[in-house]
């Protein structure tokens, strides 16, 4: 049994058979309770009971799809590092989560302050993106990006 803390610093435990859950889900989201049932050798309702109560604690955020982005013609992934003025840091990090094409941003220690994980189609798009967008935001000082040859695992 391990123990973690809640948001609001409330204490709650996980135990094997959520660990086993979540394992599942992970591999499959759409993996029906009827099936973990079977192979966990538990009823389907407390399958469902007991993913209900990760998703109230958040431990289960979102059940998702995850989409191969070559499929969409997304052709240029790069991970972008942005430094900008300390005290713009979190005004500058809001803005660029208005971009669709900014897959997620994170404010960070180390070589920048603010990390992103840009889509596009072509190298020229990402060279527009930055240059016409991310770079006239007011604060920004410095762009790093660094274009993702190839993805080993998600």
């Amino acid at each position: 049994m391990y123990e973690f803390r809640n948001d609001d610093e409330t204490m709650f435990s996980l135990d094997e058979t959520d660990r086993k859950i979540l394992k599942m889900l992970e591999e499959d989201g759409r993996k029906p309770f009827t099936e973990i049932a079977e192979k966990l050798r538990l009823s389907e309702s407390t399958i469902r009971k007991r993913v209900q109560a990760l998703q109230r604690r958040g431990v289960i955020k979102k059940f998702t799809v995850k989409v191969d982005p070559s499929k969409l013609g997304i052709k240029t992934i790069a991970i972008v590092g942005v430094d900008v003025d300390p005290t713009k840091l979190l005004e500058v990090a809001q803005k660029l989560c208005e971009f669709k094409e900014i897959k997620w941003v994170a404010t960070s220690t180390g070589d920048h302050m603010i990390m992103t994980e840009i889509w596009t189609r072509n190298g020229r798009e990402l060279t527009r993106l930055i240059s016409e967008k991310i770079g006239v935001i007011e604060g920004v000082k410095k762009i790093c990006p660094a274009i993702i040859l190839e993805k080993l695992k998600d």
